[in-house]
C-alpha cells in the first residue's frame, strides 16, 4: 500500500532525510520534502512544527520527523494535538508504536541509528495497522487530553 508522507529534519539529519526520500519513493510513497534542502545549521522546532501542521491539514497521512537525536523533533511535533510522534530505534519499537498507539509520525535520530536500521523502523511503522480494541480509548486520550483529566 502507497501512502503519502511527509518528512522533516533539521541540518543533522539531512544526509539520513535525503537518502529515506528517495528509499520512500522507490517503495512508490509520494513524499513530500518540508526541507530543510541545505546543510545549513535550523531550529529542528520550526522543521517538527511545520511537519505537524502538514498532517494536522491533511496534506500527508503519515509524517517522518528527524534530527540529531530524534528527540527534539519528535517533542516540536507532539506539540499538535492532531500528531502522535514516536521516537524509536528499532523495527519492534517502530511495529508497535502503530499497533497500540496509532502513531501517525516517526521520529529517529540520525546521529543514533544507521540507515538500513532507519529503513527497517520506517517499514514496520509503514505496515502495521493501528490494533484498536483495548489501545483505542487510550488514543483518544492522546488526543482529547481534558477526557483523560477526568478519568484520573
Amino acid at each position: 500500500m502507497t501512502h503519502r508522507i511527509a518528512i522533516a529534519s533539521d541540518h543533522a539529519a539531512i544526509e539520513l532525510k535525503t537518502v529515506l526520500v528517495e528509499w520512500l519513493a522507490s517503495q512508490g510513497h509520494n513524499v513530500d520534502d518540508l526541507g530543510p534542502h541545505s546543510s545549513d545549521s535550523v531550529d529542528y522546532p520550526d522543521y517538527g512544527y511545520k511537519l505537524a501542521e502538514h498532517i494536522a491539514e491533511g496534506e500527508a497521512v503519515f509524517g517522518v520527523a528527524l534530527c540529531g537525536s530524534g528527540i527534539g523533533i519528535s517533542m516540536a511535533v507532539n506539540r499538535h494535538r492532531a500528531c502522535r510522534c514516536a521516537l524509536v530505534s528499532d523495527n519492534l519499537s517502530a511495529r508497535l508504536s502503530r499497533e497500540h498507539n496509532d502513531a501517525n509520525v516517526i521520529a529517529m535520530g540520525a546521529r543514533l541509528i544507521g540507515v538500513e536500521t532507519a529503513k527497517d523502523c520506517l517499514a514496520a511503522f509503514l505496515e502495521t495497522p493501528f490494533g484498536g480494541g483495548r489501545h483505542q480509548h487510550r488514543v483518544d486520550k492522546l488526543t482529547h487530553p481534558q477526557s483523560a483529566k477526568e478519568h484520573a
